[in-house]
């Protein structure tokens, strides 16, 4: 694999979000040109946050800096269906994973993308056809377009879909879900090489690894609240509390806070909602997905919900939401997660 300067340029130069901190730094540092001179000192927490939903605001990734990645290939790779998969062209390259495809146009192959899932919400993939319906995979769909090689995780379906696509001389390579900050850097290295361009992976996994413990420095002294994650869907009445293995769990973590849910006991990802289990779990902030919040009426709908207006987080309106397709994408834009989350969480 060829790029240009090397493994490290990615690292050398200055990425969009370091870029953004400088700007809003750089008024403090004294040097008037509006960036951030030598030895100042690192950008507090809200300044990362506001870079970071700057970054999130465009809805567009940062791909690794330097020339495309050319993939070396063929590659044999195992897949996460038991199955070894010979991958020997990556020229149309079929995502079924929203957080798949940002990893796949990160590392710098977002030309060679055919298509996506619904599950693609960021503004690289928008004209992309799509080839799922809710969340089933249409097996024409994806033949028409195609594709040398499609990468899906264990979650993707129907099976029946898979094997159409694989039994038509399709290579499928099929993942593990990411459900934590920690299988971020796996499910990278597992796609740069079953795409060929392992160098690739390791720079991203090196810049991702970077931000993430910028963010994680950020994390006042002192400070670990309690943080429940509600899953809601108010008008199909779905109203859960996020446990151990919810994904979020891993986010508040990383960001200084402890899971409210986790801490009470709460063993499964999700569990059915209830004023008592809400009261016992006594979260002083809650942490929701946009669209959750929005389907509850907004904050004001939501204290109104059995229970809520007893905990803390009720009692003082504090609720995080961030957009659904990025809270728990797991994947390049996890680290702007964790910059907002270190903020809103820590503050009184």
């Amino acid at each position: 694999m060829r790029r240009s300067g090397g493994r490290s340029a990615g690292r050398r130069a200055l990425a969009p979000l370091a870029l953004a901190l400088a700007l809003l730094t750089g008024a403090c540092a004294g040097d008037g040109g509006g960036t951030a001179s030598a030895g100042a000192e690192p950008p507090s927490a809200s300044a990362r946050a506001a870079a970071a939903q700057q970054r999130l605001a465009q809805n567009t990734l940062v791909p690794l800096e330097g020339d495309a990645p050319v993939p070396e290939l063929p590659v044999t790779v195992d897949s996460s269906d038991g199955r070894e998969v010979n991958v020997r062209d990556a020229s149309r390259i079929l995502p079924l994973n929203g957080g798949i495809a940002e990893i796949v146009f990160t590392l710098g192959l977002g030309d060679r993308v055919v298509g996506r899932d619904i599950t693609a919400t960021f503004a690289e993939a928008e004209k992309l056809p799509q080839v799922t319906k809710a969340h089933d995979v249409s097996a024409e769909g994806v033949l028409s377009l195609h594709p040398t090689v499609v990468l899906a995780d264990t979650d993707t379906g129907p099976s029946e879909a898979i094997d159409q696509i694989r039994d038509a001389g399709v290579p499928v390579v099929v993942l593990d879900p990411a459900t934590e900050l920690s299988d971020v850097s796996t499910r990278t290295t597992r796609i740069a090489g079953a795409l060929g361009v392992p160098e690739a992976g390791r720079a991203l996994n090196s810049r991702m690894a970077d931000d993430l413990a910028a963010a994680r420095a950020a994390v006042p002294e002192g400070s670990e609240p309690k943080v429940a994650f509600l899953y809601m869907r108010g008008s199909a009445a779905v109203y859960l509390m996020g446990g151990k293995g919810s994904g979020a769990d891993s986010l508040i973590d990383a960001a200084g806070g402890t899971d409210a849910g986790v801490r009470t006991g709460l063993d499964r990802p999700f569990t059915p909602l209830t004023s008592e289990a809400l009261v016992a779990a006594a979260p002083d902030v809650i942490l929701m997905m946009d669209k959750g919040l929005e389907s509850v009426g907004g904050i004001d709908g939501l204290v109104d919900i059995p229970g809520i207006r007893q905990t803390p987080a009720g009692m003082n309106r504090r609720v995080v939401s961030l957009e659904d397709g990025v809270l728990l994408s797991f994947g390049p834009r996890t680290p702007l997660v964790i910059d907002i989350l270190v903020d809103r969480l820590h503050k009184a």
